[in-house]
């Protein structure tokens, strides 16, 4: 178990896998700092840093960071329209998880301790026709954050990787055409877009990342660090 003192800071609070990260967490831990996206640019450095400033102003050092914060916007390689600047895939994504991870990843070197997990998705290592910069983005995240963890360990900071596949949030819910349940669809996979189902049958409820998230940033997870964790019911056939 988390020791009371101890302060977790989650990003994406406002989302399905952020609520639940907070919910599951507020009995192991003595602060949680929330950081909504839609209220915080997470692409601005600057004013990421001043958020991390007052919360630790007010409740001590981060020692364990959840970043969740993300958005998806589906597209083709075959569109006409393929800039990677104003793309937010990219922007936020990838952008984004360098803006918040790297101030914290390191104040947590200077001391030498402290843990991090970054949500990435399991399209970051299997393509899907309709999700080409966001899987790219996705990709790009898991890189970058193993290689933060390279670098981190001989400071013994932690950073791993959680990569989820169809999870019921309104992220994925959003994408079903005219608000239709795609449920059924969805676990049967599409052949013609040579999407394999989920071989567990169901879609992943957002406390099954959550735990994950915690599990990583825990103290029984000590010995692992640059691991991608797939939460995806064996949809990637991949581990």
């Amino acid at each position: 178990m988390h020791s009371p003192s101890q302060h977790l800071c989650v990003t994406g609070a406002a989302g399905g896998i952020g609520r639940a990260v907070i919910a599951q967490a507020t009995a192991r831990y003595r602060a949680i700092t929330a950081i909504d996206q839609d209220t915080v640019d997470i692409r601005d450095e600057a004013q990421v840093r001043q958020v991390i400033a007052r919360a630790e102003n007010q409740h001590g050092p981060i020692d364990a960071l959840i970043h969740v914060a993300g958005v998806m916007q589906p597209d083709r390689c075959l569109e006409e329209d393929h800039s990677f600047f104003g793309n937010q895939n990219f922007e936020v994504n990838i952008g984004g998880t360098i803006a918040v991870v790297s101030p914290i990843a390191q104040a947590m070197c200077a001391r030498r301790r402290g843990s991090i997990v970054v949500v990435s998705s399991n399209s970051a290592t299997t393509p899907r026709i309709g999700m080409a910069s966001y899987g790219a983005s996705k990709a790009a995240v898991t890189a970058w954050t193993r290689t933060l963890g390279l670098e981190c360990a001989r400071y013994d900071v932690r950073c791993n990787i959680v990569s989820p596949g169809s999870t019921l949030t309104p992220m994925l819910t959003g994408m079903w055409p005219d608000g239709v349940d795609a449920s059924e669809r969805v676990i049967a996979g599409t052949a013609s877009e040579y999407r394999l189902g989920i071989p567990l049958q169901k879609l992943a409820q957002p406390d099954d990342i959550a735990h994950a998230c915690l599990f990583l940033v825990s103290p029984e997870s000590a010995h692992i660090t640059m691991h991608d964790l797939r939460i995806d019911g064996g949809a990637t056939l991949d581990s």
